[in-house]
């Protein structure tokens, strides 16, 4: 069958918010394919997570791996522009921010297909962060905008996006969430191999470029997490990035009540989640998936672009990653009653996103200009 959709993804966190909208499509037999870029490539960031999401392998592995991001992304493109020229999907799926995204958007628009982007809308206003340029390019590429509120929503408004190309879907990150936050409670015994008590220890995550690149600044920033944990009595839990590899562990060595393990796979890090009394991560999926499941989150970030976490309460972001800030940022957000409500959806993003893309699908074969304008070279 002649793929309708092309799924192109290359992370964790993609592959993570793209499973809800491929396991429909497979299961409801709407032509697919998934185009993996590979530029998450460890087997904890990649095999592992489809399996544990019984999704099938991905139909094409493009093998990009690690690169400064122009090579990355020209790799991509190398590998991408081939593969949909020949494949001719009707639409072009991307999720988020990575370099895989901007990729697959590009590669999709200068073949003349349409874009769809899951996550649409999302600013920090840091320009500073690639991500947020990715964010941005995406946008402007994309025929139809996924965005997982109504704030999303506005931004693009407010930067003269076309309301026809706008809809507000929730968020697919609460569909997978949602789906598998009970299997891995039942599944995982991550809590019992690593001798924690429900609600007796932090979990950490830390990966971003703008934390983990300049080594002083990422030991102090330890020096600081580990300081506060210690402090309160809680063993901290760090399942490290495999980009963190040497300089991590030499900086993490030695420092008391820190636990650094190896990356884990979906179901142990929901369990780990919804095991924790506190949360400190500059993750925006863990950041979401925090608030989805009622674990407060202190951001290890001077910015964010889902402030609906810190409307709720449930998240608080400091001035700076002082030490001075982060205990005034910590103290005040566990001093706070939460009433927790989820802003980002109620599971079903991915039925919102599907039937639009095949009600537009069977609006286009039905015209007489369908794929007029498409190139195959």
């Amino acid at each position: 069958m002649r793929s309708q959709i092309a799924y192109v993804l290359g992370t964790r966190p993609e592959i993570i918010k793209m499973s809800s909208l491929i396991a429909a499509s497979q299961r409801e037999g709407i032509g697919h394919s998934v185009i993996h870029t590979n530029q998450h490539y460890a087997e904890s960031m990649d095999r592992v997570i489809f399996e544990q999401l019984d999704l099938p392998p991905a139909g094409i592995h493009l093998g990009v791996g690690s690169a400064p991001q122009g090579e990355q992304i020209g790799r991509m493109l190398c590998g991408l522009e081939p593969a949909l020229a020949e494949m001719q999907p009707d639409i072009v799926v991307v999720q988020g921010d990575t370099n895989s995204a901007l990729a697959g958007a590009l590669a999709a628009s200068k073949l003349g297909i349409p874009v769809a982007h899951v996550e649409a809308g999302l600013r920090s206003g840091d320009r500073r962060m690639p991500e947020e340029i990715n964010r941005i390019l995406i946008d402007q590429m994309a025929d139809h905008l996924f965005c997982p509120t109504p704030l999303q929503a506005q931004i693009l408004r407010d930067e003269g996006v076309s309301e026809r190309r706008i809809h507000v879907t929730g968020n697919t990150v609460v569909d997978a969430t949602l789906a598998y936050a009970t299997a891995a409670r039942q599944r995982s015994d991550v809590l019992r191999r690593l001798g924690l008590p429900s609600n007796g220890y932090w979990l950490l995550t830390c990966h971003r470029r703008s934390n983990t690149e300049e080594q002083t600044h990422f030991e102090r920033l330890m020096d600081v997490v580990c300081a506060m944990s210690w402090s309160a009595g809680m063993p901290l839990v760090f399942p490290m990035h495999p980009r963190l590899a040497a300089m991590g562990r030499s900086t993490l060595a030695g420092r008391p009540g820190l636990l650094a393990i190896e990356p884990v796979g979906y179901l142990d890090m929901l369990a780990l989640l919804q095991g924790a009394a506190l949360v400190m991560t500059d993750s925006g999926g863990v950041q979401e998936e925090a608030c989805i499941l009622q674990r407060k989150c202190l951001l290890l970030r001077t910015s964010t672009e889902r402030p609906e976490t810190l409307e709720r309460g449930g998240a608080e972001l400091p001035a700076s990653l002082s030490d001075g800030d982060l205990r005034t940022a910590l103290e005040k957000l566990l001093a706070r009653a939460v009433a927790w409500s989820n802003p980002l959806g109620d599971g079903n993003a991915f039925r919102r996103i599907l039937d639009i893309l095949l009600a537009k699908r069977q609006e286009d074969t039905s015209s007489p200009r369908h794929r007029h304008h498409r190139t195959t070279h």
